[in-house]
């Protein structure tokens, strides 16, 4: 996997503007990372407590895709596995983080083990996690445990 650097953000303005942006379906498409999508998942579990990202996310970020012309099939788009495992990920993260403000949280998540890139491969061969039944349903991960 090739080598990125972790994109940090200098605020919490810009996490909650990327969250909303995404319920509103205003986030540009280039401004939808990697280190977005986890931001925006731990801002829901902070300060969106009417949201519940496991049942309520996936028709969100299908529709927001479909907003800035993405397409949600076998090979694209939304990847269910993916969000499930990340929403796990980030409640595991919370429940141990100490940090008080949402930038620290944030970027605490993104600079630790759960924010890279590669941490779903942990848990899964990159021939499941990358399979169109991990995209369209939950499965279970093949190497360990999570």
């Amino acid at each position: 996997m090739p080598e990125y650097s972790i994109r940090l953000f200098a605020d919490a303005a810009e996490v909650r503007r990327v969250g909303a942006g995404l319920l509103d379906c205003t986030l540009p498409r280039a401004d939808w990372t990697h280190e977005a999508h986890l931001a925006a998942c731990l801002w829901l579990l902070t300060e969106r407590p009417d949201i519940l990202p496991e049942r309520d996310l996936p028709a969100i970020i299908r529709r927001y895709n479909e907003s800035v012309g993405g397409v949600n099939d076998d090979t694209q788009g939304y990847h269910e596995t993916l969000t499930q495992l990340y929403i796990r990920g980030v409640r595991h993260f919370l429940a141990g983080c100490e940090a008080a403000d949402l930038l620290a949280r944030v970027n605490g998540l993104l600079a630790g083990v759960t924010g890279q890139r590669d941490w779903p491969l942990r848990f899964y061969s990159r021939e499941r996690l990358f399979s169109v039944a991990a995209r369209r349903g939950w499965i279970e991960p093949d190497i360990m445990p999570i």
